[in-house]
This record gives structure tokens, C-alpha cells and sequence, in this order.
């Protein structure tokens, strides 16, 4: 079993954004892997010693991109492709599906997991949208996953419970974090990731629809006003400050 695992690139949790024209400003970042995606990872590395299964990791950015290649290489990933694109814009979603569908229908995957959502877009929308695009079926929210020969089984998080869902392969599959709890990579694996093979391949090469959004400008939201006391001399009053306010000055009742 081919089983492609995409890994996306992101500012660390603890980072402060500053914004810089059409972007953000990267000077002092800390990038990481996207946590959602250490799951994905962590499960196709399960199932590559349950299985012998042939694991991929595969991610879409500029240059910088490579570094979350090689922490894939230390968990212990057999190849890594480095889809480059110094444009990629995160919040062009349609263009990123088209161009990872692309790739992982033409190479052969048969399962394509991911994590159900990336922190920095935070759309969700992705691996939906490369299942699409590749003409096979979506399974979200994976808590548990099986594979018996051509068979996918998944245990998935619903609304109020859970639900299993069996699909054939291909099949894209999003893990969260109650899937499995992520491994370390070893002092090993990581001096070991440094000397591996990243293949690198230009967007342009995949053959996929063309960039649709371009970014024109980025800023953070505006700073949020002071909060207001209301006056009043018991909770009745008060609650009359509140109509008060809600009806003559903001005008919402």
C-alpha cells in the first residue's frame, strides 16, 4: 500500500504574528508541522510496521518547507516530495487541492491522510477538496483507522458520537487528535533526516488548475474598545441601562 501523508508547514502556536503588506512579516518565526498532521503521520507509520506499507510525505510551499520534510524523515517516512511554489498562497484552497489531488492520484496513492484541519488557515476545507478532485471518497475525524488489504475502515468522530464508515482505496482520510498520540523523532532519525533525498518537484509541473486568489493586502483586526460599566443601583436598574443602551444606541432592539 502506497499511503501519502501531506504535510503542511505552519507558524508555531506560541509565535506573534505581525502582519507585512500581502502577508506576514516571517523574520522570528518558528515553523512547525502542523500538529493535526503529526497524527496523520504518526497513524501511516503504525501502519507501515503493521503492514510494510510505503509511506510519503508530501507538502506545497516555498523553500523554508523542507525543514517539516525532514522532521517527517526523523519519525521515519520511507520518501519525501517537496511540491515548491515561492507564490503559495494559504487561502487559495481550490489551488492547493487541485495541485495535491493532482500529484496523489498520478503517483498512486492509495490512502492520503492529513489532519482535519491546519492552525493556520484553520478552512478545513482541503482534504475534502482533493477527495473531490481525485474522485474518491472523504472520511473525516478519524479516531480510529484499520486497512484490510484494499479496504479502509474508520472510527469517526459525529455529532453527540461516533460513526464507522469503510471505504476501497483510493481514499483520503483526516486524523484527529484522539487518533493515536504522535511519537518524538530519535537524536538518530533527526542526524539521519539531514543526509535523506527531499525530491523536489515546481508546482507547474504537476499540471493542475492555475492560482485563482490573489492576496491584496493583510492587517490584524482593530483593536477592541474599552468595555462599559452601567450604572444602577440594583440588577433591575441595570437591566434597564441595558435595554436602554441596546435600543437607542445600538440600535439592535
Amino acid at each position: 500500500m502506497n499511503i501519502f501523508v501531506l504535510v503542511k508547514q505552519v507558524p508555531d502556536t506560541e509565535t506573534r504574528i505581525k502582519t507585512s503588506g500581502a502577508g506576514i512579516d516571517e523574520n522570528g518565526i518558528k515553523w512547525i508541522v502542523s500538529p493535526f498532521d503529526e497524527h496523520a503521520l504518526e497513524e501511516a507509520l503504525k501502519l507501515k510496521e503493521k503492514t510494510g506499507a510505503t509511506v510519503t510525505a508530501v507538502t506545497m510551499g516555498p523553500a523554508r518547507c523542507v525543514e517539516a520534510l525532514r522532521t517527517a524523515y526523523a519519525l521515519g517516512v520511507d520518501s519525501a516530495i517537496h511540491l515548491k511554489d515561492d507564490s503559495y498562497n494559504v487561502f487559495d484552497v481550490a489551488y492547493a487541492a487541485a495541485v495535491l489531488a493532482k500529484f496523489c492520484k498520478d503517483s498512486g496513492a492509495d490512502l492520503v491522510l492529513t489532519g482535519h484541519t491546519a492552525i493556520d488557515s484553520q478552512s478545513s476545507m482541503v482534504p475534502g477538496m482533493i477527495a473531490e478532485n481525485m474522485g474518491v471518497a472523504n472520511i473525516s475525524n478519524a479516531t480510529e483507522l484499520t486497512v484490510d488489504g484494499d479496504k479502509v475502515k474508520v472510527r469517526r468522530e459525529i455529532e453527540g458520537g461516533l460513526a464507522t464508515m469503510e471505504s476501497a482505496t483510493p481514499v483520503v482520510v483526516t486524523a484527529t487528535k484522539n487518533l493515536n498520540e504522535p511519537r518524538y523523532p530519535s537524536l538518530k532519525g533527526i542526524m539521519a533526516s539531514k543526509k535523506k533525498k527531499v525530491e523536489e518537484k515546481a508546482v507547474a509541473d504537476v499540471g493542475a488548475d492555475a492560482a485563482k486568489v490573489e492576496l491584496l493586502g493583510m492587517e490584524p483586526p482593530p483593536p477592541r474598545p474599552d468595555g462599559r460599566v452601567l450604572d444602577g443601583d440594583s440588577p433591575e436598574a441595570k437591566a434597564g441601562e441595558l435595554v436602554k443602551a441596546l435600543r437607542e444606541e445600538a440600535k439592535v432592539i
